[in-house]
């Protein structure tokens, strides 16, 4: 029989938990530019490198963009706040420089930008988690992605995908259940007959996951949040933001 493999890595990923209560204390800024740096050692299409990251601390603006977040307060309270952007702006004016002229426009790399993103701030969470700092995702940015483009001072060809809260924990919550590894590998082609009965398994895990950890005070499951999510317009301000700012799909 073969055994599951585990290493200090492999069990570091499987811990993951958002943190959304710090400690008073700041992150060190030479400790932000080593995470950032693991970060910028992520796989990036082409080597483009199209992600910005901004490092927020006067409290002022720590507080305004809690407040555009839809008042997520640990924003402000977090040892080190990141807001990470996809930054066509950069292999523009390089394009530029060399006498080319950059096409606007282009969803292929608006794609490329967005997944450089996702794939440089997982991996500086991951060294982050390693020294013991606790992650929180901001999606909450684009509740209002033109007030946090201004606030930022973001020029065309760069947009807020979303921030990031470092700090040391000051809370131990349960690592939430995710869907079966069979309901997400899948051999050859897509098995959509399998799904129904994965749902309705991780359904049940969910459940109990938040009666547990609420004490009873939550009764959902993942199949309710969907209906709650992807049943109805999920911030449709978007598309027109993204044009505003140069990225106009084509």
């Amino acid at each position: 029989m073969n055994k599951t493999p585990s290493n200090p890595v492999i069990e570091l990923l499987q811990a993951h938990r958002s943190i959304r209560k710090f400690e008073d204390r700041i992150v060190d800024d030479e400790v932000v530019r080593e995470i950032v740096a693991c970060g910028q050692a992520a796989a990036t299409s082409s080597n483009v490198q199209a992600v910005s990251v901004i490092q927020v601390k006067s409290p002022e603006k720590r507080q305004r963009l809690a407040e555009l977040a839809g008042g997520q307060a640990y924003v402000a309270s977090a040892g080190a706040f990141l807001v990470y952007c996809a930054d066509l702006h950069r292999p523009a004016a390089a394009c530029a420089a060399q006498g080319g002229e950059f096409e606007p426009g282009m969803t292929e790399h608006f794609m490329i930008a967005t997944i450089d993103v996702a794939l440089s701030a997982q991996t500086a969470v991951i060294a982050a988690e390693s020294l013991g700092l606790g992650i929180c995702y901001i999606g909450g940015l684009r509740n209002n992605p033109a007030e946090v483009a201004e606030l930022l001072g973001l020029p065309e060809q760069v947009y807020p995908v979303f921030g990031l809260c470092l700090g040391h924990p000051a809370q131990d919550p349960e690592v939430k259940p995710r869907l079966a590894v069979d309901a997400v590998l899948m051999q050859e082609v897509y098995d959509a007959d399998a799904q129904s009965a994965h749902v309705a398994a991780y359904d049940e895990a969910l459940s109990q996951y938040y009666l547990s950890r609420t004490g009873g005070n939550k009764d959902s499951n993942w199949s309710r949040e969907m209906k709650a999510l992807v049943g109805k317009e999920s911030r449709p301000h978007m598309r027109g933001f993204l044009a505003d700012r140069g990225f106009t799909m084509r």
